[in-house]
């Protein structure tokens, strides 16, 4: 991690919060940590963008619709292995402090190789992900044509292009590629 990693804490205990910088300082240089007690601390400085989250598991679940878009960088603070096996990622806190360092640099480490992964990968045009919006929206075709002043053969284009390069063929599929992906939010879905 050669650039600054700007990273947001967000833990109610205080001394998980400060310990869990210190070693991220410490061990894990170049970073620059935000510390938030709560959800509601954090939210003022949403704007930022950070790298990685750091929180606890049920502040992830109450707080889905922030986190689950961001959950390739998201970190679940546990004290058990067994505690949070939904989660992709999770750093284990009740073992030794070497353990500890280990988890963070394998969980960073994994995060950065996915993340550049994803630059190299076949990604979606601006255009392609309008017309994804619409789609998970509900809209046929000639109504996403007609929204985005575009011809029914474009869109029809578009949909075979996302298709392709995402592998996923049905709109449910779509669906939940574009809300984990911060595409749409849960709330704009018509059902």
């Amino acid at each position: 991690m050669s650039k600054c990693t700007k990273i947001a804490i967000i833990l109610p205990d205080a001394l998980q919060r400060i310990g869990l910088r210190s070693l991220l300082t410490d061990y894990l240089s170049p970073v620059e940590i935000s510390l938030f007690p709560s959800f509601d601390s954090f939210l003022p400085s949403e704007k930022e963008f950070f790298d990685f989250y750091f929180t606890l598991s049920d502040i992830f679940t109450i707080h889905i619709d922030f986190f689950l878009p961001k959950r390739n960088r998201t970190i679940c603070v546990v004290n058990r292995q067994n505690e949070s096996d939904s989660f992709k990622s999770i750093l284990i806190v009740s073992v030794p402090q070497e353990e500890i360092i280990n988890q963070l640099r394998s969980i960073l480490r994994e995060a950065d190789q996915s993340h550049s992964y994803t630059k190299t990968g076949k990604e979606l045009s601006a255009r392609e992900k309008d017309v994804l919006h619409l789609i998970v929206k509900g809209m046929i075709n000639k109504d996403i044509a007609d929204k985005l002043y575009i011809s029914l053969n474009t869109v029809l284009t578009h949909r075979k292009n996302i298709t392709s390069k995402l592998g996923i063929k049905t709109v449910p599929g779509l669906t939940f590629y574009a809300i984990t992906n911060g595409l749409i939010s849960s709330n704009e879905i018509e059902l």
